[in-house]
C-alpha cells in the first residue's frame, strides 16, 4: 500500500554528500520541525528528471519558499555519487536535499517502488511530489505511468 495523505513518513536513513564525503542523513533531520517539498525521480541524469523535474523546482524554489516551504529535496535510486554530481551539474548542490535511496528501501518503504527492469534499470521510485509537514505527508501528487504533470513544480505550487 503507497503511502497517503496524512500518513507520517518512515524513520529511514538516505545518504548524502558531505565536505568529508558520503554521510547518512535521517528523515528527523531533513523533516523534523520543517514543511518540506520532496520530490522523486526514477534516475538521476535521465531526459524528464534532467530537462523538466529538477529545474522545475531549481526555477521555482524561491515561489515555494514564499509560501512556507521550508526545504525542498530530492530522491532517487542511485547512489549518493551520482546524486551528488547531478546536483553539480544541475547548479542546486547548495539549495537542495539530495537524498539518495542507493538500494530502493525508502521507495519500498513508502510503496512507491517502480519495476524499472524491462529497461535496463531494475527497481526504481516512481516519480511523485509531496509536500511533508514536520514528517507527517499534507499532500502527494503520484504520476501515472511516463507522465509528467502532478509531480511538476507548477503543480505542486498551484496545490500548496
Amino acid at each position: 500500500m503507497s503511502i497517503k495523505k496524512g500518513d507520517k513518513l518512515p524513520e529511514f536513513t538516505f545518504m548524502g554528500m558531505g565536505e568529508d564525503g558520503p554521510e547518512p542523513v535521517t528523515t528527523d533531520q531533513i523533516f523534523k520541525g520543517n514543511k518540506v517539498v520532496l520530490f522523486a525521480v526514477p534516475g538521476a541524469f535521465t531526459p524528464t528528471c534532467s530537462a523538466k523535474h529538477l529545474p522545475g523546482f531549481k526555477a521555482k524554489q524561491q515561489l515555494l519558499r514564499d509560501k512556507g516551504v521550508d526545504a525542498i529535496a530530492c530522491t532517487s535510486v542511485n547512489d549518493v555519487f551520482v546524486m551528488d554530481a547531478w546536483a553539480k551539474s544541475q547548479g542546486v548542490e547548495d539549495d537542495f536535499a539530495m537524498l539518495a535511496d542507493g538500494n530502493g528501501a525508502f521507495a519500498k518503504a513508502i510503496g512507491l517502488e517502480l519495476d524499472g527492469s524491462g529497461f535496463g534499470m531494475g527497481s526504481r521510485s516512481q516519480r511523485y511530489a509531496m509536500v511533508v509537514n514536520d514528517g507527517t505527508v499534507e499532500n502527494i501528487f503520484v504520476e501515472q505511468g511516463g507522465e509528467f504533470k502532478v509531480s511538476s513544480a507548477d503543480y505542486v505550487l498551484e496545490n500548496l
